[in-house]
């Protein structure tokens, strides 16, 4: 009976040992992440923004890569800030995001100071700072410098950059005429980003440089049109669809803004 266990245990050894190993998933690449990232700040997706942003970390150790990291990481948290806006969160909460965000681009600066991409979302982010103390300025008054001179520094040097036309819009929107802005000259410059993209595909770039644009200026050209001073819903929708057509789960655009748009129209 001994002899026979033995060998009973020893031949289910070997089988279990032939078993084929199931394999272990892969660690997601940075770039699987970057793409996460993009597709979880179109559909809304706070929680996976802020997973995401977790999600980066190990790939900062890559010198090579760390600027493009930091702007990735600091591009979840600027999107959350914007998602929620949409969605009508708590302004502290967003205003940690934009920090947040502010702090990762600033250190891809550091990384590599002439990345024009990490300083025009800069921008953006201490734009939306200002609106959330449009009523106690006292407090971002410091920050306005910066703002400033990044924005010259991302003009002077990437000028035909379209997600520069895309920041620059909401400026122009808010400029006086006599200033050089105005509705019409925000809704110029967008079209003028278009153009911009386009040509800026030519040339393709790698997986961790910034490329998005095409669907933003879009959004931005359908909201400009319903809110003129003389609306053209007509053409507002018509932006709309384009965007979503490219980006059929964006969630503001779908849930918020076309409803919007043909709420106005009667629709």
């Amino acid at each position: 009976m001994r002899l026979q266990f033995s060998k009973w245990f020893v031949i289910l050894g070997v089988a279990v040992l032939a078993l084929p190993v199931a394999a272990q998933p892969a660690a997601p690449s940075i770039e699987d992440v970057v793409t996460g990232i993009k597709k979880a700040d179109y559909e809304g997706d706070l929680p996976a923004l802020d997973r995401l942003y977790g999600e980066t970390e190990p790939f900062l150790a890559k010198k090579e890569i760390a600027s493009r990291v930091r702007y990735w990481r600091g591009f979840a948290m600027w999107r959350k800030g914007i998602n929620g806006f949409n969605d009508s969160i708590d302004a502290k909460v967003l205003e940690r995001a934009l920090k947040l965000a502010i702090t990762e681009f600033e250190a891809a600066l550091v990384e590599d100071p002439s990345f024009t991409d990490a300083k025009l979302a800069n921008v953006s982010c201490q734009g939306y700072i200002l609106y959330i103390h449009r009523t106690e300025m006292d407090l971002v008054k410091p920050s306005i410098p910066r703002l400033v001179q990044l924005t010259q520094e991302c003009m002077k040097a990437d000028p035909d950059n379209p997600r520069l036309a895309w920041i620059r819009g909401p400026q122009l929107w808010n400029t006086p005429p006599a200033r050089g802005g105005g509705q019409d000259a925000a809704i110029a410059l967008y079209e003028k980003g278009l153009e911009l993209w386009r040509r800026e595909q030519v040339h393709p770039k790698g997986p961790l440089e910034p490329t998005w644009g095409e669907p933003e200026l879009y959004m931005s050209l359908a909201y400009s049109y319903q809110n003129r001073d003389q609306p053209d819903l007509r053409l507002a929708e018509g932006y709309a669809m384009r965007a979503l057509k490219l980006v059929p789960y964006w969630h503001y655009l779908r849930d918020i803004l076309l409803p919007s748009i043909r709420k106005s129209a009667g629709k």
